[in-house]
């Protein structure tokens, strides 16, 4: 933070200096004040820089995650038995009076190896006009409801199907974000995002544009009553990047296959493995709670679909990728809450001259134990049926717990 603590302080004392008479006495006058002048900036720069230590005052956040999975499942980055899930280290805090600014480091496990990941790293303006905010650097793009959440406020062991098989789970980039809240008695806020697009990339593209991936969404919400909230959102995703060409070679179908599962074998399973150009999402949520306090007794509705078209720059069809999740969370006391969800997703991957179909219809229950807002004991089982995935007819059982050390932002609605 070399504005915070290393203040860059100029003066023109040299520059005094050089008019200078030939005066001795006059010269060692001028060099007193000079000298003067000088510790007086020193002081005044050690007083700022200790003023401002004062105020930086960041939020440090270790989000601890691990779990017991009873067997391996489809589409899932945890395997069996124990293993860490998304293990966040953030660190955020105010700029100054106009930068806002956070980082989240990750550490998980993949293959057998722990790796480490910057999720984000972004900064975000405090005080443009008007309701405009803009955010640039890696961050988490705001398309859809569950996206722009953190992983460790879901109330689920993972994404739903359609999330990870579109989305790499969520969807994080480097770019850049304009967002603008209108001036309205409803929440409204429309936004637009532009990506680099390489964790949307289509695993056989070989020459991807720089700036691949942009995205539009809006979001709208209210109080139907103290105790009923609810919001409804659009998104739109672009990607440049996404369309796959398929080789009509079987040979080079091989080789791109084996060198698609080396390089998934090399990067994190964040990358979404079900691409295209046009993505579109539609979600939905309702939440009620007595008196409008969430702590004691709330209900949580909520559900999105997913769809992309134009697969393939090669393949002729009409093929899309596509799914939805709905959801149900009821928090019976300030520690218990059960939940059930259910998922579906359909996706198609290209081989050759022709699309094989995949799909995978997911059905999850929990019941967890929260002793304060900072641990929290899940107990989960998953039932998964479908065609083409490995691992799809599982019944899985999950023991998982995410506990939070430290300050950390607000969960959003």
């Amino acid at each position: 933070m070399p504005a915070i603590n290393s203040p860059v302080i100029s003066t023109d004392v040299h520059s005094q200096s050089a008019l200078a008479t030939p005066c001795k006495k006059a010269s060692r006058k001028r060099g007193a004040y000079s000298r003067m002048a000088k510790a007086l900036i020193l002081v005044a720069a050690s007083a700022t820089a200790t003023v401002h230590a004062e105020d930086f005052s960041p939020n440090f956040s270790l989000i601890l995650d691990g779990h017991y999975k009873s067997s391996d499942s489809a589409l899932s980055e945890y395997g069996k038995g124990f293993g860490l899930g998304h293990i966040e280290l953030g660190v955020s805090a105010a700029i100054d009076d106009l930068f806002y600014g956070k980082f989240t480091g990750v550490v998980h496990e993949h293959d057998g190896k722990t790796e480490f990941e910057t999720e984000e790293a972004f900064i975000q303006t405090l005080a443009l006009p008007g309701g405009f905010s803009v955010r640039a650097g890696r961050f988490l793009s705001d398309i859809g409801y569950l996206n722009g959440l953190h992983t460790h406020t879901d109330s689920f062991v993972e994404r739903p199907a359609a999330y990870r098989a579109m989305l790499g789970s969520h969807y994080f980039d480097d770019g850049v974000r304009l967002s603008y809240v209108l001036p309205t008695d409803t929440f409204w806020t429309i936004g637009t995002e532009a990506f680099s697009g390489t964790k949307m990339q289509a695993a056989d593209l070989t020459d991807p544009k720089s700036v691949g991936v942009y995205t539009a969404f809006t979001k709208l919400g209210g109080d139907f009553n103290e105790e009923n909230s609810w919001q409804l959102g659009l998104s739109y995703l672009r990607n440049d990047n996404g369309a796959s060409i398929s080789s009509h070679d079987h040979e080079q179908e091989h080789y791109h296959e084996t060198s698609e599962e080396e390089a998934h074998a090399h990067t994190h399973s964040h990358n979404a493995q079900f691409t295209g150009k046009n993505t579109y999402i539609a979600d939905a949520v309702w939440k009620w709670a007595p008196d409008g306090n969430y702590k004691y007794r709330s209900l949580t509705l909520s559900g999105e679909y997913l769809q992309t078209r134009d697969l393939s720059d090669t393949i002729e069809g009409n093929e899309k990728n596509e799914g939805f999740y709905l959801s149900s969370v009821y928090r019976m006391t300030p520690q218990w809450a059960v939940g059930a969800r259910y998922g579906e997703f359909k996706g198609y991957e290209a081989h050759s001259d022709h699309f094989d179909e995949k799909n995978l219809k997911e059905t999850e229950f929990m019941v967890s134990w929260s002793h304060s807002h900072f641990s929290t004991v899940r107990l989960q089982y998953t039932h998964q049926t479908g065609d083409g995935f490995d691992n799809a007819n599982n019944n899985i059982v999950t023991l998982q717990y995410v506990m939070s050390l430290g300050a950390h932002d607000a969960h959003a609605f």
